[in-house]
């Protein structure tokens, strides 16, 4: 613990050469940092000095103790504050308690209770220190939480689910600023070609790279969106937005094409909107333009303009040749698209093809190699084939119309379903192995997500994914509940104490141990023994 630096103002220079002289600040654990005759004087010394404990005569000249302590209170909230009085009189005395004065001493003052003032002080000094070390890491293990969280609020957003009222409401709950007068939404999606897991140490390093760049950014919002794809929410002014949403495509397109990294890449880039209600909307045209990625993959930047516009002139968005229809967009697809975006994918590509489908060699031709590029995508995946033959449906061969477009659908939709059936048996199968480190490891004071991610050596920016989307909470959620319900049995069935129980769950400062269990379960270790939990309480009031 850092030693207490303690500042003497007094205009009574025996008094107050007494105070500094009769106490071994040193023996006791303080410094003394410096001294005065009046609050004026003191002032620029103390904002420089910056005293964690402050001795101040009441009544001085030029500026007296009272209004050297209110300006001390402004200024420098820590510092805690000990009144001297010779006047024994109760106005002070009330005016020193409206300051949150900690103690307030009365003339003559002997060494003895000068000591145990101070003491008494630094004890607070202390504890309160305890308390802000302890919040800084419960804080940082926190983080884990206030991702999944801020996915979880950012999806509710989007979608529409929110009232502005309670958009603001749980913005403010996780720390998020939404004020604006405009707002954005870009999308984009990194992935390494042909991994079905999506998982891979380049894919992690350009994330990591990424997350980097945008942290100094502080008015670009990152949420995760899906697994492989990520929402940055920007907004400020028209023209910050404006400015912003190209600094944010920019920044991916520096980060993602590098030429170190072999990554696929493609940015969204959606139409600001003035009202946060104008989300939903925003997010709906920007995801459907991020599922052109797959009908052009080659165009790493699509924004809601650039489609509309082309749209509106009739040009082709995919550059299909009906005449040869290019394998690489299907079987692309069933290896990177989502079930999300099928419909926008089918409507899209259909849209494309024009007249071509009143050919009926076409129709035939578009039948097969639907069939056969989805067998292709998923053999390339390293998945099962004779699995998707036997679940593909069979196709007439006069489809036309709208059964053509179900056809295709269906194909397409039994395809990414059995790859998406395998990411999830992999992922389970990952996070089955991070649970059970966990449940074997939760007594290690030095466990944590890198550690875990290490044990089963995945990444740990995948593990922070997978975990809280197949688990419904974060990792650190998941081990601070399963230390809380070991220390719980132990309080209610052992006579082990606090400190014990704390070693035996994985916490070496009991103290931080009883911070985080009453900051958990909303009440303190003995108040849990003796059967006063809030639950308890509350079940107690219902009787």
């Amino acid at each position: 613990m850092e030693p207490i630096k303690v500042f003497i103002v007094e205009d009574e220079s025996i008094v107050r050469e007494g105070i500094r002289d009769m106490i071994p600040w040193e023996q006791y654990g303080f410094v003394f940092s410096g001294e005065a005759p009046d609050g004026e004087v003191a002032l620029p010394m103390v904002r420089r000095i910056r005293p964690d404990i402050l001795i101040t005569d009441i009544k001085m000249p030029f500026m007296d103790g009272l209004s050297l302590s209110r300006l001390v209170n402004r200024e420098l909230p820590d510092t805690r504050i000990i009144i001297l009085s010779g006047y024994d009189d109760f106005e002070y005395a009330q005016q020193a308690i409206e300051l949150h004065v900690d103690q307030y001493l009365l003339k003559p003052i002997s060494r003895a209770n000068m000591i145990k003032a101070l003491e008494q002080t630094r004890s607070r000094i202390q504890e309160e220190r305890e308390q802000k070390e302890y919040l800084q890491v419960f804080t940082r293990e926190a983080r884990e939480y206030e991702a999944y969280s801020r996915r979880v609020f950012f999806e509710k957003l989007v979608s529409g689910a929110l009232s502005v009222k309670e958009i603001y409401e749980q913005a403010e709950q996780l720390e998020i600023d939404l004020d604006a007068e405009c707002y954005n939404i870009v999308l984009f999606s990194i992935h390494m070609p042909g991994n079905v897991t999506g998982y891979s140490e380049e894919l992690s390093r350009a994330e990591e790279t990424l997350l980097q760049a945008f942290i100094r950014m502080p008015d670009l919002l990152l949420f995760r969106s899906s697994l492989l794809s990520h929402a940055v929410l920007i907004k400020g002014t028209a023209e910050e937005v404006r400015t912003l949403t190209d600094q944010c495509v920019e920044a991916i397109g520096q980060h993602c094409g590098s030429r170190d990294l072999s990554v696929d890449w493609h940015v969204a880039v959606g139409t600001p909107v003035t009202r946060l209600s104008g989300l939903h909307q925003c997010y709906a045209a920007v995801s459907h333009a991020l599922a052109f990625r797959h009908l052009i993959p080659r165009q790493h930047v699509l924004t809601v303009d650039l489609l509309r516009q082309n749209r509106a002139s009739g040009e082709s968005y995919s550059a299909v040749d009906a005449g040869k229809l290019d394998p690489s967009i299907i079987t692309g697809f069933v290896e990177k698209g989502l079930l999300e975006e099928l419909d926008d994918f089918v409507t899209e590509f259909f849209g494309d093809l024009g007249s071509a489908v009143d050919s009926m060699m076409f129709r035939h031709y578009l039948i097969l190699s639907t069939r056969i590029n989805a067998l292709a995508a998923i053999r390339e995946l390293g998945l099962d084939r004779e699995t998707l033959l036997r679940r593909l449906p069979q196709a007439e061969i006069d489809l036309s119309g709208e059964s053509l477009k179900l056809y295709f659908r269906d194909v397409l939709y039994t395809a990414i379903s059995l790859r998406d059936e395998e990411t999830r048996k992999q992922s389970g199968s990952i996070v089955s192995s991070a649970v059970q480190y966990i449940d074997q490891h939760y007594t290690d004071e030095n466990i944590s997500l890198n550690h875990v991610a290490r044990a089963i050596n995945v990444s740990t920016n995948y593990l922070s994914a997978i975990f809280s989307q197949s688990m419904g909470q974060s990792f650190v959620e998941y081990l601070t509940m399963k230390r809380m319900t070991r220390a719980k049995q132990f309080l209610r069935q052992s006579n082990k104490r606090s400190g014990e129980i704390a070693a035996e769950v994985g916490y070496k400062d009991p103290r931080y141990f009883s911070f985080v269990f009453k900051k958990t379960q909303g009440c303190t270790p003995r108040e849990y023994r003796a059967g006063e939990s809030d639950h308890e309480r509350n079940r107690e009031t219902d009787r």
